[in-house]
C-alpha cells in the first residue's frame, strides 16, 4: 500500500526483519553481549525490561549467531506455566517422551541436558520468557532446574526473560535464593532520542527508502510519544506512513505524527 508511495521495496518497522538487519543501539550490543557470555559461561541470566523494548528481538538475535551443530535452544513462553508444563515442553524440545510425573520428566530431562552436553557436544541454551507472570512455585522449580551436581559446571545457559516486575519481585526475600543464582543481569531501557532517529532511519533504509522521509520535527515528536520503545515506535511510524500515503505527503512531517498519537491515545 504506502510501499510503493514512498518508493520502499519492502515494509519497514515490520517483525519479519532479518536478525542481520536489525538496529544495533549500544545497550542492545551490551545485551547481546552479556547473553553470549551466559551461553559460553553456561551461566543463568535474568533480562528485564518494559513491554515492547526489544527482549525477544534480542533473543531471536542470540539465536541466530549461535551456532546450531553446537547449541540446542529451547524457547518456552507460555502464561499458566506448571512444573509438569514445564518439564513436558523441555523433554519434547529435547526429542524425549515425558514422564506423568513433574519429577520424573525433571529426571528425564537433567539426564538429556547432560548427555547433550558431554555426549553430543551440543549445549542446551533453556530460555524462558513472560516471567513476570511465573508463579513463586514455578520460580523455585526454575531453581530446582539450576541445582546440578554440588561443585560441578551446569550442562547448559538458563535465560529467564520477563517485564519490570520481575526485576522487582526477585529483589523480596522470598525469592532470594534464586537471585543469587543469577550470574548475569540486564534491564533493557527505551532509546534514547538520538537513538531513536537512527532506529527510524535505519529500518527506512533497510525497506528500501532513498531519501529521507520523516521530518526532523517528526522524529523528535515520535520519540516524545514512544519514550523510546521500540514497538511503539514501530507502530507510530506505520500509522504515520499509512495516514501519509492517504493525505498524499512526501513527507511525514510533525502534523501527521500528531494525528497518528492521537489515535493510541485515544486507544488507552
Amino acid at each position: 500500500m504506502f510501499e510503493q508511495f514512498y518508493g520502499l521495496t519492502s515494509t519497514p518497522f515490520s517483525r519479519g526483519i532479518r536478525p542481520q538487519d536489525l538496529y544495533l543501539s549500544q545497550q542492545f550490543r551490551e545485551l547481546l553481549a552479556r547473553l553470549t557470555y551466559c551461553v559460553k559461561t553456561r551461566g543463568f541470566a535474568l533480562v528485564t525490561g518494559e513491554v515492547g523494548s526489544g527482549k525477544s528481538t534480542a533473543l531471536r538475535a542470540l539465536a541466530h549467531q549461535l551456532d546450531p551443530s553446537a547449541h540446542h535452544v529451547l524457547y518456552i513462553s507460555q502464561s499458566g506455566l506448571t512444573p509438569r508444563h514445564l518439564y513436558r515442553e523441555l523433554c519434547v524440545g529435547m526429542g524425549l517422551r515425558p514422564a506423568f510425573s513433574a519429577a520424573d520428566s525433571r529426571r528425564l530431562l537433567v539426564q538429556a541436558l547432560w548427555d547433550s552436553y558431554r555426549n553430543q557436544g551440543k549445549q542446551p541454551v533453556i530460555v524462558i520468557d513472560e516471567g513476570h507472570l511465573l508463579s513463586p512455585v514455578m520460580l523455585e522449580e526454575i531453581r530446582f532446574l539450576t541445582n546440578f551436581q554440588m561443585d560441578s559446571a551446569s550442562p547448559m545457559a538458563l535465560i529467564l526473560v520477563g517485564q519490570t516486575e520481575l526485576r522487582h519481585r526477585l529483589k523480596l526475600q522470598t525469592f532470594e535464593a534464586i537471585a543469587q543464582r543469577v550470574s548475569i543481569r540486564y534491564h533493557l531501557a527505551g532509546l534514547t532520542e538520538q537513538e531513536t532517529r537512527e532506529y527510524v532511519l535505519h529500518h527506512m533504509k533497510v525497506a528500501g527508502a532513498s531519501r529521507p522521509i520523516f521530518s526532523d520535527e517528526a522524529l523528535s515528536l515520535i520519540y516524545h510519544h514512544s519514550k523510546g520503545i521500540p514497538r511503539r515506535i514501530n507502530n507510530l511510524c506505520t500509522t504515520c506512513l499509512i495516514d501519509g500515503y492517504f493525505q498524499e505527503k512526501p513527507i511525514i512531517d510533525e502534523v501527521t505524527v500528531r494525528r497518528a498519537a492521537q489515535e493510541f491515545e485515544d486507544d488507552s
